[in-house]
This record gives structure tokens, C-alpha cells and sequence, in this order.
């Protein structure tokens, strides 16, 4: 078994926050770029600071995705992070800064 990671995540903007929301998670989550090794089902910390925000949340989740280093096309390497039960305000934090662009939303880093 792979030993936690914690990665650290600034979101600069409200269009990378949406390429970068996973909605579709069941609780949600965050494609984080990231270099290095990760498994599926490995526990991540995360710190985040959201568009506007000077406060970093922090979120542990596991890892659903994974764009290995040396991905090619124009895929950036990292790993899709869903979150876990105690995360809800963060995906609603999140959701609340995306409201009525998520139907709409521009092409992801996961998908």
C-alpha cells in the first residue's frame, strides 16, 4: 500500500476551477497536476485555495484518475482527487463559485 501524499493546489481562476471540477463524483472533486507515482484508491491531503480566496481548505480524498508524467497529447500529467464524506462544504464552496456554468463547462483536464 502506497503511503499518503500531500499535495498543495492554488486555483487561480474561475475557467481552471472549472476545467478542473469533476462534478460528476458523487461527493466531487479536483483534477490536481501533480508529477511523480499514484495509484487508484491512494489516500491524498490537499490543500486548496480557491479563486478570491486567501484561505486554504483542506480536503483527503482518493485517487480516481491518473494522467501518468510523459501523457501525451495536450493532457497535463496529474490525478483526479475525489473527495471524501467530511469534504461536502468544500464541493459546495465549489459549486457555489461555478453555479450555472457547470451544464456548459468547457472541455476538462479529465475528460
Amino acid at each position: 500500500m502506497n503511503a499518503q501524499k500531500a499535495l498543495s493546489l492554488t486555483v487561480p481562476d474561475i475557467p481552471t476551477l472549472l476545467s478542473a471540477y469533476m462534478p460528476y463524483l458523487e461527493r466531487g472533486g479536483l483534477f490536481v497536476p501533480a508529477e511523480g507515482f499514484y495509484t487508484l484508491g491512494q489516500v491524498v491531503n490537499l490543500l486548496i485555495a480557491l479563486p478570491g480566496e486567501s484561505e486554504r481548505l483542506g480536503i483527503t480524498g482518493h485517487v480516481v484518475w491518473v494522467s501518468p508524467t510523459g501523457i501525451g497529447g495536450r493532457r497535463v500529467p496529474g490525478i483526479g482527487v475525489h473527495f471524501s464524506h467530511q469534504d461536502y462544504p468544500v464541493r459546495d464552496k465549489i459549486e457555489t463559485l461555478l453555479a450555472g456554468q457547470l451544464d456548459s463547462a468547457p472541455p476538462s483536464f479529465t475528460l
